[in-house]
């Protein structure tokens, strides 16, 4: 039926064009022509399908108003889920341009990703968060001066499908045209570019007689670690910082070559030497590591089989963010081979990271040096053992596998760690980090039950 329609439709509408064409100048065409033509409003009022012709302009002004600078170092690491909010430009004589940013992300996240940029990156990191709930990172590389806020932030009038919480980061900044006046704590300018935070040398492993304590460059040109290495004696100008009971801790342990603070930054360039301790200063994972090493093999000098033996470049790495060419490489692999941090290799699959550059805390500095002094695996522990002997009101934080390092160090007595380091006190406080003053005063004595040696012992042994 509708195939025999088209040809009476088709018909009609020739017949309409026909008197339209016809009558072009009449006026019932030119009135039918109005109505048939586009509204001009529309013409001139452009509307996207969607949104409201007022509010559509205005979200574009908006989202188009907020912009980095054109000069904006490409150097600074930015997270991909962040919204820049605001930019405050440079004034008066500080010359630091603020952003500030806005993400859905949770802190520990944002914080985690600054974290491994400045790590990998080759920052030299000022000062970053004893945690990743929050905090400033403050980093320098080469001539340019950055500090990241990282601060959670509550959501008011937050609707179903938006999240609860967010991050409000703030990255401030100077330019490098007017940061390279400012002192850095480099002493070499050939060094900022490769620094590693918180820098140390691994080949420095046993000690020598302190015959000459003059600061010497080492006498290895290349970048490999050998455990028959010879270190190089040290001596700090500003153990007046430290507590006066600590001072000759301090001294004994740099006599022996323990403390190096420098690391090497390329296989050619030397290293370079600082008599500057700041026993203040917050002890990183890496130098923890480093330490821990060289003061049991300078100590266990003339016993190898008390030893701990360094890595090789060619190990397969243990931990995803300690590569072999890290110049701690061998100290903190030589750990993981021996069972004496947790890692893959001692069955704790979920420790992937070793945090190179992180705070270290007392809990973990007591997990990692325990089984160097009682020579065999620590006891069984729960959480009233360690409430029953030691009494902390705070046993309740400390980490399960820590557990067992606190209630084998409270069986060394006068000896033990705890009481050497941190006195008489009713607080462990197991999240705390440790100074490198307090680290030095931890690993002067190696031992438990009444039997072992301190470092004035090793001293004096080598010395006679």
């Amino acid at each position: 039926m509708l195939p025999c329609k088209r040809p009476a439709v088709f018909l009609i509408w020739a017949v309409i064009l026909t008197s339209l064409t016809a009558c072009a100048n009449s006026p019932v065409a030119k009135n039918l022509e109005q109505s048939l033509a586009a509204d001009p409003k529309l013409q001139s009022d452009q509307v996207v399908f969607g949104e409201s012709p007022g509010n559509q302009p205005q979200a574009q002004q908006n989202e188009s108003a907020v912009q980095l600078p054109s000069d904006f170092p490409k150097d600074i690491p930015l997270y991909s889920n962040a919204k820049l909010q605001e930019v405050t430009p440079a004034s008066g004589s500080e010359n630091k341009i603020s952003t500030r940013w806005l993400s859905s992300d949770p802190s520990n996240f944002i914080a985690s990703f600054y974290r491994s940029q400045f790590q990998t990156n080759n920052w030299q990191i000022l000062q970053q968060p004893t945690d990743d709930t929050g905090g400033a990172f403050e980093v320098r590389r080469n001539d340019l001066l950055l500090k990241i806020s990282i601060q959670p932030k509550s959501v008011t009038n937050a609707t179903p499908n938006q999240p609860q919480t967010a991050t409000e980061l703030l990255i401030d900044y100077v330019p490098n045209s007017t940061v390279t006046a400012q002192p850095t704590s480099t002493t070499n300018p050939n060094e900022t570019a490769n620094a590693v935070p918180q820098p140390g040398n691994s080949q420095f492993i046993g000690p020598i007689p302190p015959a000459n304590l003059a600061a010497q460059p080492p006498s290895t040109a290349n970048n490999q670690t050998i455990p028959t290495a010879t270190p190089k004696s040290q001596v700090f100008n500003d153990l007046n910082k430290a507590p006066q009971e600590w001072r000759q801790h301090i001294q004994d342990l740099a006599a022996l070559g323990v403390l190096s603070i420098e690391a090497k930054t390329t296989k050619s360039n030397s290293t370079n030497t600082t008599n500057q301790f700041e026993p203040g200063k917050i002890v990183t994972h890496r130098e923890y590591a480093r330490w821990l090493i060289a003061a049991n093999n300078a100590v266990y000098t003339n016993n190898p089989a008390k030893q701990i033996r360094l890595a090789s470049e060619s190990t397969q790495p243990a931990f995803s963010d300690v590569s072999a060419k890290d110049p701690d490489f061998p100290a903190i692999q030589g750990l993981a081979e021996a069972g004496l941090i947790p890692s893959p290799l001692s069955g704790d699959s979920t420790v992937v990271l070793f945090r190179p550059d992180a705070p270290l805390t007392r809990e973990q500095l007591l997990l990692w040096k325990l089984p160097l002094d009682t020579r065999q695996a620590l006891p069984s522990a729960n959480l009233d053992a360690v409430k029953q002997t030691w009494g902390f009101q705070d046993a309740a934080r400390i980490d399960p596998k820590a557990l067992r390092a606190v209630l084998a160090d409270y069986q060394n007595g006068e000896q033990s760690n705890i009481r050497r380091v941190f006195g008489y006190t009713t607080l462990f406080q197991p999240k705390k980090p440790v100074t490198r003053a307090e680290a030095a005063t931890a690993l002067w004595y190696f031992g438990s039950q009444g039997e072992g040696v301190s470092a004035t012992e090793a001293l004096k042994l080598k010395q006679s």
